[in-house]
């Protein structure tokens, strides 16, 4: 049994959280944090709350390399299903920190209570699905952790630590959307092998994304709006200045602009490329 968690504030439950090394705690307190802030039980920060650690906490494996260094395999076997659904699982538990820190981080920004609670809806929301695919990995006999995974998402994540609008531009606007581009053929894989599990767990992903994509969408706007900026060019701006590397097409248009983010965001940057 978990003991009970002692939450002192919102942002004193996303920062314990993020500081966890224990995976189902670190999940647990992130839904129990939503759903105490969702019920309005917490307030949004307190003088007793720890100081957010420079990196998440990380239980011991899995081993963690440069992007090169992590092996693609076919999805036409039993063991490069698992690869792919352990790069998910890793994706899934660095957006669950993600969320926590764009909270923690940002609670004394002057913005809405609603910013808050989307956030903790995103970060509610990525700990069912890194629990989801951990489930799926263990019912094919693996885990979490067995396989080596890299770094580069919390990296992006901390070169944006210092600016909320660049950090939304980062992470959902760029980071969540190319899950929206990549996660309908890895759906049409899996069914086409007859693993009808995962895509099915694919599917609650993939529905969820849309969703944290549209909040980073209408943050990132109202952010421009107010220091009325254009938000397709302040984008393009920020991007230049802090992701490394062209945006890749194919682009899942549709799904990207129903969430918000119409392609004058994003095609003219395809070519762009810092080395």
């Amino acid at each position: 049994m978990t003991p009970p968690f002692k939450i002192m504030s919102l942002r004193g439950g996303a920062t314990e959280a993020i500081a966890s090394a224990d995976l189902d705690r670190k999940t647990a307190l992130a839904q129990e944090t939503a759903t105490r802030w969702f019920e309005r039980r917490l307030s949004l920060r307190s003088p007793l709350d720890p100081p957010l650690p420079e990196r998440p906490g990380r239980p011991e494996k899995p081993e963690l390399v440069p992007p090169t260094a992590v092996e693609r395999r076919s999805l036409h076997s039993v063991r490069g299903r698992i690869a792919l659904l352990h790069a998910i699982a890793h994706i899934e538990l660095n957006a669950v920190d993600l969320a926590l820190d764009i909270v923690a981080r940002y609670a004394s920004e002057p913005v809405p209570h609603s910013f808050f609670d989307g956030w903790m809806q995103v970060a509610f929301e990525e700990a069912k699905h890194f629990r989801l695919v951990r489930d799926r990995l263990r019912s094919l006999g693996a885990d979490y952790g067995d396989l080596p995974a890299h770094d580069g998402l919390w990296q992006a994540a901390h070169s944006t630590r210092n600016d909320l609008t660049a950090r939304l531009a980062v992470v959902p606007l760029i980071l969540e959307a190319r899950g929206l581009d990549v996660t309908p053929s890895l759906q049409a894989k899996m069914r086409e092998t007859g693993d009808l599990e995962s895509a099915a767990v694919l599917d609650v992903i993939y529905n969820d994304e849309k969703g944290h994509v549209a909040i980073g969408a209408k943050w990132f706007r109202f952010l421009c709006a107010r220091e009325k900026k254009d938000p397709a060019a302040t984008f393009r701006q920020l991007v230049r200045a802090n992701f490394r590397g062209p945006l890749k097409p194919p682009f899942n248009d549709l799904a990207r602009a129903e969430a918000g983010l119409t392609p004058s965001f994003y095609r003219s940057l395809t070519s762009v490329s810092h080395s």
